[in-house]
């Protein structure tokens, strides 16, 4: 049970997360002064040719990009929870998947600590000790004892 409800858990964050990305992109509007206007307003002007014929500005990369990531999020927060499904009836088949979420998401959150501000860096570093929790929870006996035929 707990490798579910810490799943669950993951898989709200990873939710929280796109969100935050969706709003954050969707509603952005530079507050920070005359320089954050000025870079943006550079990012929005330069065009360039990136391998497509059709030339894009660094500000519709880095604009697509955020709506990337959300998406991205959003799937996450989909498996995780279908994976949340499957570890009520054997949580052992799931370890290997659940070990690539964390080793990605740590992956994240030193990106995060580098690159980014503390609200994702909290958000990224909460699901790392979450996915983490779920791969050192032992199966109980309920759960070891109960195979899925589907899942074998």
């Amino acid at each position: 049970m707990k490798s579910t409800l810490f799943l669950r858990i993951t898989a709200f964050l990873s939710l929280l997360a796109s969100v935050g990305h969706i709003l954050l992109f969707l509603t952005y509007a530079p507050s920070h002064g005359p320089q954050e206007i000025a870079v943006v307003s550079a990012m929005k002007s330069a065009r360039f040719h990136f391998g497509w014929p059709v030339p894009h500005s660094y500000w519709e990369l880095y604009f697509g990009y955020g709506l990337f990531v959300a998406i991205s999020c959003f799937v996450e927060a989909v498996i995780l929870w279908q994976l949340a499904t499957l570890a009520k009836s054997d949580p052992s088949r799931i370890k290997s998947i659940v070990a690539t979420f964390f080793f990605g998401e740590a992956s994240y959150a030193i990106l995060m600590c580098k690159y980014f501000f503390v609200i994702p860096i909290f958000v990224h570093i909460s699901l790392v000790i979450f996915l983490a929790a779920t791969l050192l929870t032992p199966a109980s006996r309920a759960e070891a004892g109960h195979k899925n035929p589907r899942l074998v």
